[in-house]
């Protein structure tokens, strides 16, 4: 009788073992392709952050080189040529000039052109290191997929659920272009 026991529970433990490991193998697909799913999503942020914060301040920063060009060229132009006799008679219209540049630096110190485009470098760096984050971790997840479709005995499950690679990051071509940045 004790044989009979010792039998039918190897049978069980044998059937079991492959049922159990099926499941398990088939559930680690899953989790798999939502790591996968999540990672393509972190790109598609990534690629947004860089486009949405890249193109702002760019055009921030655009706007401030512009305006100080502006007031400096105005600056320059009425020295241009003149004698220190016509220099003291347009004082007044280059005292109004210098307090502009003082009022402009004085009022919104964080925005004077040089900081803005020191911003905007950081803000590449950061936008550029998130984007290269975010792909490596999509490309990680995609190595682990594929190497358990390829790898035996998990392949056998694959082949029977009909699961393909993934392939890796390749972006929309809009979105691959880095923002230009001419001015």
């Amino acid at each position: 009788m004790e044989g009979v026991i010792i039998i039918a529970v190897v049978v069980v433990i044998l059937i079991l073992i492959p049922i159990i490991w099926w499941i398990s193998t088939s559930n680690g697909f899953k989790r798999k392709s939502i790591k996968i799913s999540e990672a393509l999503s972190g790109i598609e942020v990534a690629l947004t952050k860089r486009y949405d914060v890249l193109t702002k301040m760019l055009d921030v920063a655009k706007g401030y080189a512009k305006h100080e060009a502006d007031l400096f060229t105005q600056v320059i132009e009425l020295r241009r040529g003149m004698s220190v006799g016509e220099i003291n008679e347009k004082s007044a219209q280059l005292d109004e000039l210098n307090n502009r540049i003082f009022a402009v630096a004085e009022s919104y110190p964080e925005l004077r052109s040089a900081e803005v485009f020191r911003d905007l470098q950081g803000g590449i760096r950061d936008a550029e290191e998130h984007l290269q984050a975010a792909r490596r971790l999509y490309n990680s997840n995609v190595t682990s997929f594929n190497t358990a479709v390829d790898i035996f005995p998990s392949s056998v499950v694959a082949n029977k659920q009909r699961l393909q690679k993934h392939e890796f990051f390749i972006a929309e071509a809009v979105k691959r272009a880095d923002v230009k940045m001419g001015f």
